[in-house]
C-alpha cells in the first residue's frame, strides 16, 4: 500500500478552482478577493482568491469555482464554507487516510480527480466515503468529468448503487458487475465504466487510469 510518505504528488493549485492557492488545506474557502498579505493561512500574497477563514461571513460559493460545475451543485451549497478535507499532495494516497480523515464529516463531498492524461473528472456524493456492507447514498449523488470537457450523468433511478466503500477499494455507480467510478486502496489505480445508476460514459479517455491527484472538498 502507498502511504503518505511514499506516494505523493504537488499541484499548486486546486481542481475544481481556477485561482487557489496551494494553502487551502484544511481552510474554509472565502470568496473574497485579498491584494494584500494574508495573515495566518496564507504567508504570501494572494491576487485573487484568499483562502481563509472568514468569522461571522456567510460566503456563497467560492471565487473561481469552474463554473460549468456550479451550475450542477445542489442549492444548498450556496452559503457553505468549502473545505478541502483530503488531498493526496497533502496527505498522502492511502484510502484508510482517507475513510479516517472523513470520519468526522457529517455533509455530502465533492471528490475531484486528475489522472495521468490530464483529463479531470469525479462525483459529487450525497454522503462521505466509508467502509460499507452495502451501497449507500441517495439520488443527489452525480457523477461528472471537468476537463477538457464537461458532462454531468445524474441519477437515472434505475438502481441505488450511489457509493460502496470497501476496504481496498471503493466504487461509485453499479450494475451488471460494471461501476461507474472505482478506485484502488492506494488511490492511484482507477477504472471508469458505463453504469446502470447513471447512465454515465467513460468518465476518463481510457477505461483504466492512473490518478496524479485525488482531492475530496465537504461543506459547513
Amino acid at each position: 500500500m502507498q502511504t503518505s510518505d511514499t506516494h505523493t504528488h504537488t499541484h499548486t493549485h486546486s481542481l475544481v478552482f481556477l485561482s487557489l492557492t496551494d494553502s487551502v488545506c484544511g481552510a474554509a474557502v472565502c470568496p473574497t478577493v485579498c491584494p494584500t498579505v494574508c495573515p495566518g493561512v496564507c504567508p504570501t500574497v494572494c491576487p485573487g482568491v484568499c483562502p481563509t477563514v472568514c468569522p461571522g461571513s456567510r460566503p456563497s460559493r467560492p471565487v473561481g469555482l469552474r463554473p460549468q460545475l456550479s451550475r450542477e451543485l445542489p442549492a444548498w451549497t450556496e452559503g457553505r464554507a468549502w473545505t478541502l478535507s483530503y488531498s493526496t499532495s497533502r496527505h498522502g494516497a492511502s484510502l484508510q487516510s482517507l475513510y479516517r480523515r472523513l470520519r468526522a464529516a457529517d455533509s455530502p463531498v465533492l471528490l475531484v480527480i486528475r489522472d495521468a492524461l490530464d483529463e479531470v473528472f469525479g462525483a459529487f456524493l450525497s454522503h462521505p466515503l466509508r467502509p460499507s456492507e452495502e451501497f449507500y447514498g441517495t439520488g443527489e449523488t452525480f457523477l461528472f468529468m471537468l476537463h477538457p470537457r464537461f458532462k454531468c450523468f445524474r441519477w437515472t433511478g434505475d438502481n441505488c448503487f450511489f457509493i460502496k466503500g470497501y476496504r481496498d477499494a471503493f466504487a461509485i455507480g453499479g450494475g451488471s458487475g460494471h461501476f461507474g467510478l472505482w478506485l484502488d486502496e492506494d488511490l492511484y489505480l482507477g477504472h471508469s465504466s458505463p453504469c446502470y445508476t447513471f447512465n454515465n460514459c467513460c468518465l476518463s479517455e481510457t477505461s483504466d487510469f492512473r490518478v496524479t491527484e485525488l482531492e475530496v472538498w465537504t461543506f459547513s
